[in-house]
């Protein structure tokens, strides 16, 4: 039997949404405060994706200006109707939870998408479509229900038609279900589907941590009254410890084949080293039947497996991408992103061909802010990521290097520094907004090469003044920080290059020849 490995996006993704047009298959994910937003990509077997871009790729697109950390672009949904793709999304604009929504069209998935449609009086997050079978077309989105909140985080699912002239929510509100699960907190993610006669209403429930679930209701009439199954949830992980290998299984969304099977994509995490989570929440794919109209999910064992019967579709496998990016062209790889929105002319690709360069910015990456920082994320939890570097500090206040981030409060630093006149390379480690110096070593070249090894959570860090002469920097290193166990938050791990004036400005440059990241065992 021809199987596959779960996860089919490794790393953080999270918040898959998908849809079917003929026999290709699209799928994007949340983005939060990286820039572009919403990677998409493609696929013609459900395992096997390749990113052809990103939805929200212009700064007019998305200002995430001053963005928080884990706030930002939430939960996209994509769908396909008369030759044309919606992607309706959240963005969380700030710490307080202030909430937009809106949503983007185009004729080719891999854009240009437009610029966006901000809709007026939609609370709440997580929104979806439905095209109907009538012609009209229905947003869902949560809420706090308008009689009041019975418990902490009681929403419900609410329901209004979406005028696409307009561009705008008309008519009235409909509540439609607040769960199958009382008490069970953050009712969110629905999907509104029209199967067979049936209006169908996915969500989740339990919160995006260890107790999340995918719960259904049904109704003949799309406004309700929705009845739920007494099989919920659905789809959860939290009865199987914290010890199993993937958790927080949940928000989920469904896709039928052109040959009439069906599937579904879901978040969930895998953990490493204890219930630690760096790499955050991941894309799954895994099967389900219809029993009596109602959805049972991978029957006879009701979860996700690392492990699975490769769907019923023939098997495209995409080149493979180059593990070594030798910055040779005029654009960024789509696996790499800036932190925020990108503001001033703070990196190329052409000043000094085959570098990419970046330039001190007197943000850093210690703030939740704009810095010239460049990063890709961490895929497995056994790497090898390396860089080489030309970077010559002329004060004391300029810094550049490698960066482990979670966020601008937990991260590990491996920078070159200035110190009374003295060149030094050295790891910061980072934890609750607390740097400590964990190795220090005086160098003596512009040139130096970088690179880090983790096995689990422990990350193992080098450097070369000479190409391959590897010397020591720290061993063990702690990557707990990373998970957001300690860090808080909804993302995984990036990996980054980095340069900063540390709150200055100055016209120093950092250049690095490439970059290099891949699986180890």
């Amino acid at each position: 039997m021809k199987t596959f490995k779960n996860p089919i996006i490794p790393g953080f993704y999270p918040d898959p949404s998908i849809c079917r047009v003929g026999e290709d298959y699209y799928l994007v994910t949340s983005s939060f405060e990286f820039f572009p937003g919403v990677p998409i990509f493609h696929s013609k077997d459900l395992v096997n994706w390749r990113q052809i871009g990103h939805v929200l790729d212009r700064p007019e697109q998305l200002n995430l200006d001053q963005t928080p950390h884990s706030r930002g672009i939430y939960a996209p949904t994509i769908r396909y109707n008369n030759g044309i793709f919606y992607m309706i999304t959240t963005f969380v604009v700030s710490q307080t939870g202030a909430r937009k929504n809106f949503y983007v069209t185009a004729t080719d998935p891999s854009g240009p998408w437009s610029d966006p449609n901000w809709l007026d009086d939609a609370p709440g997050i997580d929104p979806s479509l439905l095209f109907d079978d009538d012609g009209k077309v229905y947003y869902t989105g949560n809420r706090k229900p308008p009689s009041g909140q019975l418990y902490k985080k009681h929403n419900e699912i609410w329901l209004q038609e979406l005028d696409l002239e307009k561009k705008q929510l008309v008519g009235p509100k409909y509540s439609l279900w607040d769960g199958a699960l009382k008490n069970a907190h953050a009712q969110e993610a629905p999907h509104l589907y029209k199967i067979n006669g049936w209006y169908y209403l996915m969500i989740a429930e339990g919160g995006t941590g260890h107790t999340h679930a995918v719960t259904i209701a049904r109704s003949k009439h799309v406004t309700g009254p929705y009845e739920m199954t007494e099989t919920n949830p659905i789809l959860t992980h939290r009865h199987l410890g914290r010890e199993y290998p993937i958790v927080n299984i949940g928000h989920a969304d469904i896709v039928e084949t052109q040959h009439g099977d069906w599937w579904m994509v879901c978040l969930g995490s895998r953990i490493n080293g204890g219930y630690y989570r760096n790499l955050g929440r991941e894309s799954f794919l895994v099967p389900f039947i219809w029993e009596r109209d109602w959805p049972i999910v991978n029957p006879g064992k009701g979860i996700v497996e690392e492990e699975m019967a490769f769907p019923h579709l023939d098997e495209h496998i995409w080149p493979s991408l180059p593990a070594h990016d030798p910055f040779e062209s005029e654009q960024l790889d789509y696996r790499w992103n800036f932190l925020r929105t990108p503001r001033g002319d703070f990196w190329s690709l052409t000043e000094r061909v085959g570098h990419l360069r970046l330039k001190a910015k007197k943000e850093t990456i210690m703030e939740e802010e704009n810095p010239a920082f460049v990063g890709r994320r961490q895929q497995h939890m056994n790497f090898m990521a390396q860089t080489v570097m030309e970077f010559t500090p002329k004060s004391d206040n300029e810094s550049a290097g490698f960066v482990l981030l979670q966020n601008h409060n937990y991260q590990f630093r491996v920078e070159v520094v200035l110190e009374e006149n003295e060149t030094y390379i050295q790891l910061i480690r980072r934890e609750d907004g607390k740097d400590e110096l964990l190795a220090k070593q005086p160098i003596d070249t512009s040139k130096l090469y970088i690179k880090v090894e983790a096995r689990g959570q422990a990350y193992h860090f080098y450097y070369a003044e000479k190409a391959w002469d590897w010397k020591t920097l720290c061993l063990g290193a702690d990557g707990t920080i990373l998970s957001t166990d300690k860090a808080g938050g909804f993302i995984g791990a990036y990996l980054g290059l980095y340069c900063s004036a540390n709150g200055k400005v100055c016209n120093n440059y950092a250049d690095f020849d490439w970059f290099e990241y891949r699986e180890i065992d």
